[in-house]
């Protein structure tokens, strides 16, 4: 298994080719690599990002059949069943490596932050669950009213969501609490840009990088 800071630069020289468009031809190719991951897997990331149709991560990263393991759920915020899938992953396949991945533009995010302003009336129970999720590090960028731009807002408030998730993470398990304190695991936080394609890595990076 190759270490957590080779997987990130898999990862980000793999974003490169998508966002220029110069995507590695052997990503695309199935055949071969679908009968050799019958026996098992051994993903070199774990991607945790949101369920937003713009989002794919394999594509994103121009990765193919069995290099991520990704979990994805609204708003890419961490549960008892995400962690439990990261843990596993973790566990089973040695992955060294975590990544909390946002977008620009978050439906989830934005329906938290009118939320806040204007609370929704008999909304469903599941979403609400989301939301309740996303709420609490989003809530201070709303109280504390000083990004009057929408836009703005909704900026900070993808990244302040990524961080959370990040944060529930590293000290929501003991198992990865403990792995990331050995340097065996690393979890890192992303967004997604939709306009340019493009990936940034801006929470929880090695000094190094």
């Amino acid at each position: 298994m190759i270490t957590a800071l080779e997987a990130l630069e898999s990862l980000r020289e793999g974003n490169k080719r998508f966002a220029s468009d110069t995507r590695d031809r052997d990503s695309l190719r199935s055949t071969i690599k679908r009968a050799q991951l019958t026996t098992g897997q051994k993903p070199f990331a774990i991607i945790l990002g949101c369920s937003d149709s713009r989002v794919p991560a394999e594509i994103v990263f121009d990765q193919g059949l069995g290099d991520l393991f990704v979990i994805r759920v609204a708003g890419n915020i961490v549960a008892p069943s995400q962690v439990g899938s990261v843990e596993f992953a973790v566990d089973q396949f040695g992955t060294p490596l975590v990544v909390v991945l946002g977008h620009s533009h978050c439906g989830a995010v934005t329906a938290t932050l009118d939320d806040l302003r204007q609370p929704t009336e008999n909304q469903s129970q599941n979403i609400r669950s989301i939301v309740h999720r996303i709420r609490p590090s989003v809530e201070a960028l709303v109280r504390a009213d000083v990004i009057k731009d929408r836009d703005e807002l909704i900026e900070h408030a993808v990244r302040a969501n990524v961080r959370a998730s990040v944060n529930q993470l590293r000290h929501g398990s003991e198992i990865l609490e403990q792995m990331v304190i050995s340097g065996k695991l690393l979890i890192v936080g992303a967004e997604y840009s939709l306009e340019t394609g493009v990936v940034d890595f801006f929470e929880g990076m090695p000094d190094a990088q």
